[in-house]
């Protein structure tokens, strides 16, 4: 009787509203949950199924009470327990199962009974719960998570649990391990994977069936979901999704598209995602969210189900309206014939039925902890990258390469806030590989220091006969392609230039392959340096390799021998002679093993090389050769390399094999050729880098490097992980030509046309080098103001080009005054000007544009070629006064009757785009001869594409003028302009004289209050002078500055103030330092 009263008293609240009745159930689940009324509970919940019974009544039950109970037949259900059926409740504001779920099922069905036994799993959009407790109930998974977003939905499935792990009597049903399906199920509340995501679960299967279609009314979806919203707005959620900001929402499968994401940070390695997918937007399409993102797909199932009627399939039509993408619809169930997203709508409309396929995908990561890596860099801050990534391929060979240098790229971006400075030989990491390699597969025991690292075979070989400048040499012939057409057209072979020139006269002859015939042409002009590479044939033993080894010895040529063909990046790699050579002997003193890398299954083009050497003196010379004439090998180009040479090392035992003892070299008699004269003088006197004396434990502090280590935007990161994850790229995207000209035009006014030269190079240096060569092709005069980068002077010295100081004074903040330079210009034959502006490098100030125009009249008169540079200009903080530039205007008024009158702009764009050490060179000719000559050098170190694409779409950022590239521009502006006032203050406390600063990352100083002062530190005892100031500071601080000698202004120092937050603050504790240890407290 009690149950009698308390039956018609549920039935009555259920029967006020659906509202009423979800209140009635979610009281009758806290009994459930409650062990002492659990029993009590569930034979109630037995009593009112028996009262609906039948299917009729059932249905009467829904409409009056709004919900029902009832089974849910599995016919081939073959759990423990051997059910045949689910019990199962239902309210009409959750997804009532039907062919979409049941399909769902039998895709996952077809997987074998391993798959979920002990595992820890989840599924997405679980509704009522249905198919979370029949995988629980057949095999037996450790724990099973039903996530869904619809509270609602969580507390009825809640209800359906404890219908299922109860009997009818109340009693728990145990499986054959003792434990019932409580034990097994956990439903939550949860936006697809958030609950895993921040409770640190990890998962090893997902399973989902979700909604594929855009609502039809998206402020719909916009509104805070709760279990008091209403019915059909909780229904909806079953049946709609909101755009998510994915590339698949224009085919309604961006919720999808964000699951798969949040499963990849949650899922465990070899984890499996199981989706059923409809196949409205076609195969094609739903196959690739999958692939893209890196996952083997398994199509488990396939069928057709109608299109749910009370399904709005309008926001399919508008996608199609907008865009040429097709839906796949069929009329009826038996049609084949797909049809569009338009034509269904309008048969639905007139009464027709239509259907779709329905798909299950079974999906596991190729490369799981690879994968993981590159979607959790994605996930904060570059959602719209991740539109670009694609992770499919073809070929399992370019997968194994990209993927885990994209995981590598991934975290190096992450972990790093600015991108850090490697030394000029090449990144150490780098060379630590390279060198690793060699000993662990080729048995050479090189260390780092024997390898030196240039952007490309060319450029090795140009900058190699560059530092020996020899009389004559002779190349291979096919690695003559890319020399200067000077050397390969001189006939100067016999020595009887004047003393004067001779060294300036180098002539290539071009030789074959061929190991015999090349012996014969070296014993026969006996060059002083010889490059070539060993045929095919001749490469599997070291004969050929030693014959010409005794013979240029013998004849006292230096070697350089290329080992670009048959150097293989392979966990087995093929017979190599010359390595064997050098497994059982040093190299000699006049060898270096030169080696291109181009070998790789990603990226065209990408290159780096390297050139070995065991003598300290050449290795050393070829470092800084490198740093003179290119600055650096392109960072990212090396990382990709390292990251082939560390996959071939991760998995070796280092050191398990011994290496034998190897024989030394025989000793040269005959005389060797050395460095150039120029190279000689300019290496010594130059102020390249370095780390310190005598290796000493304590870091160098650089504020001698021309970089910015202040935080690069999230812009660049994006940038240049999304130019190598894009696949296909199209010559619009990676062409920037037009947007370097609108940034020359809307910073400086420069104006250019489609008969103007853009040349690019992975640095402005590499640009500037070849313009010294072609000023001393046309034997002009190049002159530099003094106050120029030091760095620029040295390598024309290097080159051998006639340079002219030009004096400046603090007065005129150290600027090239007009009258100076008209009287200079007087006495001086084919001059060329080199200017750097607006912002001058290394002082700081700023030219105006009046000043500009002033200097090009001067220019205009007497005919000079002037290159400007600015590539240390865009990051001007103190413009009070200062308008910038329009060179459009200044050209304007300016008449020359001197044909040779030109104005080239050289460029830089890292400071432009605050992008750090990833650089980019613009050159920018006007000039027709001007174009010849510099295309008479053709070793040009070229950017990659990748870099292309990462420049073009960071210009188009920096011209869009979003908030965020202009605030980092603003931020980074502001804090230089602080960064160099606290500067400023410490030094003129610490006794320097200090001249001020407008714009860009240094400033110059004059330490007057030390000059003449002894110092007495480990390592150096001196008077204090120019000559000596830099290495005193280095030695007694650790602080690397520039002198008076690397600015051209006696006694003014060179400090950049572009560091580190933390490194600025040790430079200044070192700056005071210093002090006390001359001038004392």
């Amino acid at each position: 009787m009690a149950m009698e009263k308390e039956m018609a008293a549920f039935l009555a609240e259920c029967e006020r509203s659906g509202d009423a009745a979800y209140g009635a159930l979610k009281s009758l689940l806290e009994r459930l949950e409650e062990p002492s009324t659990r029993s009590e509970a569930r034979v109630f919940l037995a009593a009112v199924q028996r009262r609906f019974a039948t299917k009729e009544s059932a249905g009467r039950c829904f409409q009056t009470y709004h919900f029902r109970i009832h089974d849910v037949v599995l016919s081939d259900f073959k759990g423990y327990q051997k059910r045949k059926k689910l019990t199962m409740m239902e309210i009409p504001s959750i997804f009532i199962p039907e062919d979409w779920s049941f399909t769902f099922y039998e895709g996952i069905n077809r997987h074998p009974d391993s798959i979920f036994k002990d595992k820890t799993m989840a599924e997405l959009g679980c509704g009522n719960g249905w198919i979370s407790i029949a995988i629980a109930e057949k095999w037996s998974p450790l724990k099973v998570y039903g996530l869904d977003i619809n509270p609602r939905a969580v507390k009825v499935a809640w209800m359906n649990l404890y219908l299922n792990a109860l009997d009818e009597n109340g009693h728990p049903i145990y499986d054959e391990e003792g434990k019932t399906l409580l034990d097994r199920v956990e439903f939550h509340e949860s936006d697809l994977l958030a609950y895993c995501r921040d409770n640190r679960i990890e998962l090893e299967r997902i399973v989902g069936c979700i909604p594929q279609i855009l609502n039809p009314n998206p402020e719909a979806m916009s509104k805070m979901i709760s279990e008091n919203s209403s019915e059909e707005f909780l229904y909806s959620l079953s049946n709609y999704c909101a755009l998510q900001g994915f590339v698949e929402d224009q085919f309604g499968l961006g919720l999808i598209a964000r699951a798969v994401e949040e499963g990849i940070a949650v899922i465990k390695p070899m984890g499996i995602m199981i989706f059923n997918i409809g196949g409205r937007p076609g195969q094609g399409v739903c196959k690739r969210l999958f692939e893209r993102r890196g996952f083997r797909i398994t199509k488990l199932w396939q069928t057709k189900v109608m299109q749910a009627a009370d399904t709005d399939i309008s926001a399919l039509v508008e996608i199609e309206k907008n865009s040429r993408h097709r839906f796949e619809f069929f009329m009826g169930l038996v049609g084949n014939q797909p049809i569009c997203a338009r034509t269904a709508w309008a048969y639905g409309k007139s009464g027709g039925r239509i259907s779709h396929a329905l798909s299950v995908y079974s999906c596991q990561l190729r490369q799981p902890n690879q994968v993981k890596k590159i979607f959790d860099f994605l996930k904060n801050g570059f959602q719209e990258v991740s539109s670009s990534l694609d992770l499919s391929f073809d070929d399992d060979s370019v997968a194994d390469e990209k993927i885990p240098f994209l995981a590598d790229l991934a975290s190096f971006l992450k972990e790093n806030s600015f991108l850090p400075y490697e030394p000029p030989a090449g990144c150490v990491h780098f060379r630590n590989l390279v060198a690793g390699f060699m000993k662990i597969y080729h048995h050479i025991p090189l260390c780092t220091d024997n390898v030196t690292v240039f952007p490309s075979r060319a450029v090795a070989i140009e900058n190699a006969l560059r530092l020996f400048s020899p009389r004559l040499a002779i190349v291979d012939e096919h690695l003559t392609r890319h020399l200067p057409k000077q050397w390969l057209t001189s006939l100067a072979i016999e020595g009887n230039a004047d003393d004067d020139r001779a060294e300036d006269i180098l002539t290539v002859i071009e030789a074959p392959r061929q190991s015999d015939l090349l012996i014969e042409l070296i014993r026969k002009l006996k060059p002083q340096v010889v490059v070539t590479g060993i045929p095919q044939f001749e490469a599997i033993t070291s004969s050929a390799f030693e014959n010409i080894l005794d013979t240029t010895r013998d004849i006292g040529s230096r070697l350089f021998l290329d080992i670009s063909d048959h150097l293989e990046l392979s966990s087995l790699p093929g017979s190599n002679g010359v390595l064997k050579y050098l497994a059982g002997k040093t190299l000699p003193s006049h060898v270096a093993i030169l080696c291109g890398l181009v070998k790789n299954q990603v990226y065209s083009d990408l290159e780096v090389a390297f050139i070995i050497s065991e003598d300290a003196t050449i290795y050393k010379a070829l470092s800084e050769t490198v740093e003179l004439l290119e600055g650096h090998t392109p960072l990212f180009s090396q990382e990709y390399y390292a990251c082939l040479f560390h996959e071939l090392l991760a998995f070796q035992i280092a050191d398990r094999h011994p290496l034998a003892e190897r024989e030394c070299a025989e000793v040269t008699s005959a005389e060797m050729i050395g460095f150039s004269k120029s190279a000689i003088s300019t290496l010594n006197e130059a102020e390249l880098f370095t780390n310190g004396f005598n290796k000493s434990p304590v870091p160098v502090i650089h504020m001698d490097i021309d970089q910015s280590f202040l935080p690069i935007p999230s812009a660049v990161k994006a940038s240049i992980f999304e130019s190598f994850a894009r696949q296909n790229m199209i010559e619009s995207e990676t062409d920037v030509r037009s947007a370097i000209q609108k940034l020359v035009m809307n910073s400086y006014g420069f104006p250019s046309d489609s008969s103007s030269e853009f040349i690019y190079g992975n640095s402005q240096l590499a640009l500037f080098n070849k313009l010294v060569l072609c000023c001393s092709q046309e034997r002009g005069t190049l002159l530099f103001p003094s106050g120029t980068n030091g760095h620029y002077i040295s390598a024309a010295k290097f080159m051998k080009a006639n340079i002219i100081t030009i004096p400046t004074h603090s007065n005129a903040g150290f600027k090239v005054v007009p009258e100076t330079l008209d009287d200079l210009l007087q006495t001086v034959t084919r001059p060329w000007l080199y200017i750097s502006g607006p912002t001058i490098c290394p002082t700081g100030f700023l030219y105006s544009n009046e000043e500009i125009q002033e200097i090009l009249l001067v220019c205009a008169k007497f005919g000079a070629r002037v290159v400007i540079d600015t590539s240390f200009s865009g990051l001007e903080f103190q413009t009070d006064g200062w308008s910038g530039w329009n060179l459009q205007q200044c050209f304007s008024g300016l008449t020359s009757s001197q044909p040779s009158f030109c104005v080239s702009l050289l460029g830089g764009l890292s400071f432009q785009l605050l992008s750090g050490g990833l650089e980019f060179g613009f050159l920018i000719l006007n000039e027709p001869a001007l174009v010849d000559a510099f295309y008479s050098f053709p070793s040009l170190s070229r950017p990659h594409i990748t870099a292309r694409y990462a420049i073009k779409k960071l210009l188009g950022l920096r011209d869009q003028t979003t908030q965020h590239v202009s605030q980092a521009i603003d931020n980074q502006k502001e804090i230089l302009k602080d960064r160099s006032n606290h500067l400023m203050k410490t030094l003129k406390s610490c006794g320097w004289d200090v001249v001020g600063c407008c714009g860009g990352i240094s400033l110059v100083a004059k330490p007057t209050a030390y000059l003449g002062k002894m110092l007495k530190v480990e390592g150096f005892e001196a008077k204090l002078e120019d000559t000596n100031f830099r290495e005193a500071v280095l030695r007694a601080t650790g602080l690397c500055i520039n002198s008076g000698s690397w600015t051209g202004i006696p006694n003014y120092c060179r400090l950049t103030f572009a560091l580190e937050s933390a490194e600025f603050e040790k430079a200044l504790e070192c700056i005071t330092q210093f002090k006390k240890l001359v001038l004392g407290d």
